[in-house]
């Protein structure tokens, strides 16, 4: 494997890695613009941008972009997050060049007319509607928004539906105008590529761009609180997160084991003694929200209105034991986990765009594979049980329950319990 990269002078900048024996590719722009770059007015503008990139362009309609790419066999499409906005596709490697083509057009020369806009907000309210009605998606909004109560990132990313009614043209490219900018940008591409056909195609596309000053987000502060809904469906839905560490804090591998360790398989420390030995609930899981200035530790579970006080109950003395019980078994299974998603991972064109993109937006270069394995070698049992305790003594936590949860003890008695 061999990684290149290209900064343009205008902050562009351009990371590839050639994957021999491969014959397709992966590629895509990675724009820091996501959802903590917008006001509260503004709040759900991002992801309505992302659609309307493939609504049009000053060089093709929406049919002819979505065509370019599925006539050759490939895949395009965009996600964005809460702190970037992604748009990428997938070809056979002789169709580099037109994928590279359909990519830029829809990131510079999306028409954003306002007919358009009023056709996909009725697409975006049905999207925020349908997640509405999905118990197990909303409550992670909710989660967010109590653990980030008035920020920008505790805010969703769908936005709310009142303002995704109220978004202009003008709105949309007022933001683009504002966020789209070349030293806010990452282009990575990974698998039967050249780098220096990239980079000629990248400054074709986007070295006309100005450099524009990028403005500091607002940092995020977790703040913690309880969000109770109640709602008479067949199960309860609990989450529960703390403080946890953010992507370049030096103990970010140790909170990715503990949370592997504690609900990252069926093995783990919840799943066996909540649903295996208790029968408590069918899902049950924990992960690790890292982003740029904060992070978190979340629990989520669904179960029945008649075990959601022993769940939560059985979930905190989980959490409390966690800080003398969990082992080096448990340390070594985790880590063994991890270590095989990752290289597993790294085995997909779009997987490695994706880690070389990310490493570019955190650290500002690529680390190498061996640096992170290391890392994650270095962590020892001491520094799973310190973190234990120290995320679950230090943190207001933050609870989110959705359903027929009446029975559900309040925040404040899982404090107690979690502290006694």
């Amino acid at each position: 494997m061999t990684i290149r990269t290209k900064t343009l002078p205008n902050g562009f900048t351009i990371a590839t890695e050639f994957m021999p024996n491969f014959k397709t590719a992966a590629l895509g722009i990675w724009i820091r613009a996501g959802g903590r770059h917008e006001t509260e007015e503004q709040n759900g503008i991002a992801h309505f941008l992302e659609h309307m990139a493939f609504k049009g362009t000053k060089n093709r309609t929406s049919f002819q972009i979505a065509e370019a790419i599925e006539h050759v066999g490939g895949y395009i499409n965009a996600y964005t997050s809460r702190e970037i906005t992604n748009y990428y596709c997938r070809v056979l490697s002789e169709h580099v060049p037109l994928a590279m083509d359909v990519i830029s057009d829809i990131v510079l020369n999306s028409t954003i007319e306002q007919t358009e806009v009023n056709v996909e907000r009725g697409v975006i309210l049905q999207e925020i509607g349908q997640s509405n009605d999905t118990p197990d998606d909303i409550i992670f909004d909710w989660l967010q928004e109590t653990a980030y109560p008035d920020q920008p990132y505790g805010r969703s990313i769908l936005g709310p539906a009142a303002n995704v009614k109220a978004f202009s043209s003008e709105d949309l490219i007022n933001f683009t105008q504002l966020h789209y900018s070349p030293n806010k940008m990452i282009l990575c591409a990974a698998g039967d590529i050249d780098h220096d056909d990239i980079v000629n195609l990248s400054k074709k596309y986007f070295l006309k761009l100005s450099k524009k000053a990028e403005k500091r987000i607002v940092p995020g502060i977790f703040v913690g609180g309880e969000r109770r809904v109640y709602k008479d469906l067949e199960q309860a839905h609990f989450a529960l997160s703390f403080k946890s560490s953010a992507i370049k804090d030096s103990d970010i591998f140790v909170s990715q084991i503990f949370a592997v360790a504690m609900g990252g398989g069926m093995s783990s420390k919840l799943f066996q003694e909540i649903r295996e030995k208790r029968g408590l609930c069918y899902s049950i899981f924990s992960s690790i929200d890292a982003g740029s200035d904060t992070g978190s530790f979340t629990i989520y579970a669904g179960t029945s209105e008649d075990k959601i006080n022993e769940l939560s109950t059985v979930v905190i003395d989980e959490l409390k034991r966690s800080i003398e019980t969990i082992s080096q078994k448990d340390l070594d299974k985790a880590r063994a986990q991890i270590k095989a998603g990752l290289l597993m991972g790294l085995e997909s064109t779009s997987n490695r765009c994706e880690r070389l993109a990310r490493m570019l937006s955190v650290w500002r270069r690529i680390i190498p594979l061996s640096e992170t394995i290391k890392r994650i070698e270095e962590v020892t049992l001491l520094d799973l049980r310190g973190f234990a305790e120290r995320i679950f003594s230090s943190s207001n936590p933050a609870l989110a329950l959705y359903g027929p949860i009446k029975k559900a003890p309040s925040l404040e008695k899982l404090k107690d319990r979690l502290a006694s």
